[in-house]
C-alpha cells in the first residue's frame, strides 16, 4: 500500500530531471523528463517508504540523516536541485495533496508560532546555543550569521558581511550620540561596527545565553562597554527611546500572531524622528507554512513571512514603509559559502557531534541554498520611521560610507 501511494506521489510530483529509485525489494523506478540533474538513490527498508508517503517534506531529511535514504555519489546538492525545481511544478498544479499539507502546516503552525517569552528563549537556545565552535566552523571572522551583500561576486565571505553592515549603517544614517537598539543582536557583530565605526551607542539584546556571553566578551575586549550594552531580553520587555531600530535575521523567529505586537513595540522605541530597519527573510509567494524538517531539527517555532503578512502589520501600527529593498541571490551565495566551509572542516563537527548531525547540517544548508537559489525565498530590508518627510525624497543617502577612525560619542 504504502509502495504504491509512494509512487503514485512521485509519478505526479517528478516532472523536471532524471530520478532513479530503487526500492527497498530492489525493483528501480525511474521519474522525471530523463534531464539534468541525474540522480538515484535508494531506500533501505518499509519504514522509510511509508514515511516518505505520509510526510515526505519531513521524512526525506530524516531517512537521509539515518541514512534509510542514500544518494548514488552522495549527490545531495544534485538531489535537492531537483527536488526544488519539481517542488514548482507541484505548487503551479495545484495538487490537492499538496493544497492538504500546507493548509494543515499552517494551521499547525499557528499554534508553534505563539512563541511567548519563554517559548521564545527555549526555541533560540535549540539553534543558537548548540556550540560557538560549530558556528566558528563556518561563518566569517565577526560572526555574521545571516544574508551577506555580494556587491562583487568576486567578494570573500568576510568582505560580503562588512558590505552587509555597511549597506544597514547607511539606511539607519547614524550619527554621533545616537541611541541604537539592535533586536536579536546575535554574537555581537553588528552592535561592534556600529559603535566602533560610527560613534553610536549600542543595546543589544538576544535570548541566546551563549550570545549573550560571547558578544558582552567581545565587548570588554573592545573597549566599548561605555557604548555597548548586550542583555538577554526579549524585546517585548524593552524600554526605550531609541534613536534608532534595527533587526538582522530575527524577524523569522517572530510567528505570525505577534507581528502586531512587534512593530507596535517597534513604534513605542522610536523617537518621532527615528528609522528603523528589519532585514529578514521572505518568501516570495503568498502565505505558507514552515518546512516539517526545518521546524523540527533547526528552527523550532521559526517561519518565513510573505510580503503581504509583513505589510499587513506595519500598516495596522501606524508605520511608514520608506524603503523596501528585495535581495536575490545574495543568501544562496552566502550559504554556499557557509556549505564549503562547513564541509572543509567536517571532522571537527564530527567530533563535536556526530555523523547524523553532520548529516542534518548539510542537508540543511543546501536545501536552505536551493530556496534561494530558485527564488523562492528572498532577502527583504524594510525601513521604517513614525513621520513620512523623516528621510530625504531620494536613495541617494544610502550609498555606504565606512569610517575608518573611532569617533567620539556625543554626551
Amino acid at each position: 500500500m504504502w509502495e504504491k501511494l509512494l509512487i503514485r506521489f512521485l509519478a505526479s510530483h517528478i516532472r523536471f530531471g532524471d530520478l532513479t529509485v530503487a526500492m527497498p525489494g530492489g525493483e528501480a523506478l525511474r521519474f522525471g523528463n530523463h534531464n539534468a540533474p541525474h540522480v538515484s538513490v535508494a531506500l533501505k527498508g518499509p519504514g522509510v517508504v511509508r514515511r516518505l508517503a505520509l510526510n515526505p517534506e519531513l521524512a526525506v531529511g530524516e531517512a537521509y540523516m539515518d541514512q534509510d535514504l542514500t544518494i548514488d555519489g552522495d549527490d545531495l546538492d544534485g538531489f535537492l536541485r531537483l527536488a526544488m525545481m519539481n517542488r514548482g511544478a507541484l505548487n503551479r498544479q495545484g495538487a490537492w495533496f499538496s493544497r492538504t499539507q500546507s493548509r494543515l502546516g499552517r494551521a499547525i503552525g499557528w499554534v508553534r508560532q505563539l512563541n511567548r517569552d519563554v517559548v521564545a528563549q527555549r526555541n533560540v537556545a535549540h539553534h543558537y546555543d548548540l556550540s560557538g565552535e560549530l558556528f566558528d566552523l563556518f561563518l566569517d571572522e565577526d560572526r555574521q550569521y545571516s544574508c551577506a551583500f555580494f556587491a562583487d561576486p568576486r567578494m570573500s565571505l568576510d568582505e560580503a558581511q562588512r558590505a552587509k553592515k555597511d549597506r544597514i549603517a547607511a539606511k539607519l544614517r547614524l550619527e554621533p550620540g545616537q541611541r541604537v537598539l539592535d533586536i536579536g543582536c546575535g554574537w555581537g557583530g553588528l552592535a561592534l561596527t556600529l559603535a566602533r565605526d560610527h560613534g553610536v551607542r549600542v543595546t543589544g539584546i538576544t535570548l541566546s545565553e551563549e550570545q549573550h556571553a560571547h558578544a558582552r566578551g567581545r565587548v570588554e575586549v573592545a573597549g566599548l562597554t561605555d557604548r555597548i550594552d548586550i542583555r538577554l531580553e526579549d524585546y517585548r520587555n524593552t524600554e526605550g527611546p531609541f534613536d534608532r531600530i534595527v533587526s538582522v535575521g530575527m524577524f523569522e523567529h517572530v510567528g505570525v500572531p505577534n507581528y502586531r505586537t512587534f512593530f507596535g513595540k517597534v513604534r513605542d522605541l522610536l523617537t518621532d524622528d527615528g528609522i528603523a530597519l528589519i532585514h529578514t527573510i521572505g518568501r516570495t509567494d503568498p502565505p505558507s507554512h514552515t518546512n516539517p524538517f526545518i521546524a523540527k531539527y533547526i528552527f523550532p517555532g521559526g517561519y518565513i513571512p510573505a510580503v503581504s503578512e509583513v505589510a499587513a502589520a506595519i500598516e495596522r501600527e501606524a508605520l511608514f514603509i520608506t524603503d523596501l529593498e528585495v535581495w536575490r541571490l545574495h543568501y544562496a551565495e552566502t550559504l554556499r559559502h557557509w556549505y564549503e566551509r562547513f564541509v572543509a572542516r567536517e571532522d571537527e563537527a564530527r567530533a563535536l557531534f556526530d555523523e547524523r548531525f553532520c548529516r542534518m547540517w548539510r542537508f540543511y544548508l543546501l536545501a536552505a541554498e536551493q530556496g534561494f537559489r530558485t527564488g523562492q525565498q528572498a532577502v527583504f530590508q524594510y525601513q521604517l520611521t513614525r513621520g513620512f518627510d523623516v528621510l530625504p525624497p531620494t536613495r541617494d543617502y544610502m550609498a555606504p560610507k565606512r569610517k575608518k577612525e573611532q569617533l567620539p560619542v556625543m554626551s
